[in-house]
């Protein structure tokens, strides 16, 4: 459903809320090595979100990447979506098509809208804080091994 990038951003601001939330500042290589991605994909990925104030990124040598705690339960995973693939995940065909729409839908148009819209709503209510709880409480992860 997601590009690499957008599901490696979610990993990423998931777990930079983790740390953040115990008042730790996490380098490009812990974050890399905890969701279990490339570095200079990971790099790529944090520079977006940076860009999009999403997460920030502080120079020097107690630098890294933070995400005030009072910002973790405003950021919504929509926000994080929208600044890695824009709205193609609200707005794209389910079957690739450029120019599906509902004056000339493809066969799975109408029932893959009523999927779009449940995502899009499940994307703009669920904040970094909803899901870095449940990694906290060991209820969920971010890694396999």
């Amino acid at each position: 459903m997601f590009s690499k990038a957008c599901e490696y951003g979610i990993k990423s601001a998931i777990f930079i809320a983790v740390k953040s939330q115990q008042s730790i500042r996490v380098g490009l290589n812990e974050i890399s090595e905890g969701i279990d991605s490339p570095v200079a994909f990971t790099a790529k990925i944090l520079q977006k979100l940076t860009k999009h104030k999403i997460v920030d990124s502080v120079k020097g040598p107690a630098g890294g990447f933070e995400i005030k705690t009072e910002n973790i339960e405003k950021i919504k995973l929509s926000q994080i979506v929208t600044a890695l693939e824009g709205d193609s995940v609200y707005t794209g065909c389910g079957l690739g098509f450029r120019n599906c729409n509902d004056k000339k839908p493809c066969p799975v148009h109408h029932k893959f809208r009523l999927i779009r819209d449940e995502l899009k709503q499940m994307l703009e209510s669920t904040s970094l804080l909803d899901l870095s709880k449940d990694i906290s409480n060991g209820i969920t992860f971010l890694k396999r091994k």
